[in-house]
């Protein structure tokens, strides 16, 4: 084989790689827009661009012999667009289920709308505390080695250019979806229960103590628990949900049907 004919192969190996790459690329770069802190809005688009191109490189040569070489049909990129995006909607919907305790627990203890919020839109101090806080654990725990993981693992749930099944998607996205609503109320479950305790101490006040402002006394009151209740539950909540972050990443058809 003359030296024109092994450059010529060459070429020919590397333009498959790549179009098999590129298509890994699609399904990451879809995914990277809503996953837990890589994909945050704060963060710059170059920024999460260069991210998703490192976790291409990472995912593809583990996954290259499950990719077909992308042959420019519009069909395999909306395919493969489409299962990155549950991909990241998976995920993000444990980062919802934070901000939604953290909403939850600031209107049980009046502590709303104090600060920005990461997310570009308004969220409650606890929520914020919360989101930033389990962001922070859950990456110096190795976020993106898991990551990874759960991307290379999505090859074997779902193949790379096949449509998957409507109906397993959806009742795995549904049971997804409760999963991480009962995980947001079993977090702010403290604080719910201890306003309504407090607010019916207070109404036992009022009824004994007409004269006295329950009011002026028990606001200051409710706020200034409140955050004793955040600072000795959230570590608590925020090992629990670090660790079913974990379950899901292990396992993700855990939340689905049998």
């Amino acid at each position: 084989m003359t030296l024109f004919e092994q450059a010529t192969e060459l070429t020919l190996m590397v333009q498959d790689l790549f179009r098999a790459g590129f298509l890994v690329f699609i399904r990451v770069g879809a995914a990277m827009a809503l996953l837990p802190a890589f994909g945050e809005m704060t963060l710059p688009a170059r920024v999460r661009l260069t991210i998703a191109l490192a976790f291409t490189a990472i995912v593809f040569p583990a996954v290259s012999d499950r990719v077909p070489a992308f042959d420019g049909s519009p069909v395999a990129l909306g395919i493969e667009a489409a299962i990155g995006l549950v991909l990241g909607i998976s995920l993000r919907l444990f980062v919802l289920a934070l901000q939604t305790a953290g909403t939850v627990a600031a209107q049980a203890v009046s502590l709303s709308q104090m600060f920005g919020s990461p997310s570009g839109e308004p969220q409650p101090v606890i929520g914020n505390v919360l989101t930033l806080a389990g962001l922070a654990i859950a990456v110096a725990g190795g976020l993106h080695v898991r990551l990874a993981e759960f991307l290379i693992l999505s090859y074997d749930l779902l193949p790379a250019a096949r449509l998957p099944v409507a109906g397993d998607v959806a009742d795995w996205g549904l049971h997804l979806i409760v999963h991480t609503f009962a995980l947001a109320f079993m977090l702010s479950m403290p604080f719910v229960a201890a306003s309504f305790v407090f607010n019916v101490a207070l109404g036992i006040i009022n009824r004994a103590m007409p004269q006295l402002m329950v009011f002026f006394v028990g606001a200051p009151a409710l706020t200034f628990g409140g955050l004793v209740l955040l600072a000795l539950s959230a570590p608590l909540a925020l090992g629990l949900w670090v660790t079913r972050l974990g379950d899901f990443l292990d396992n993700p058809s855990l939340v689905a049907p049998p």
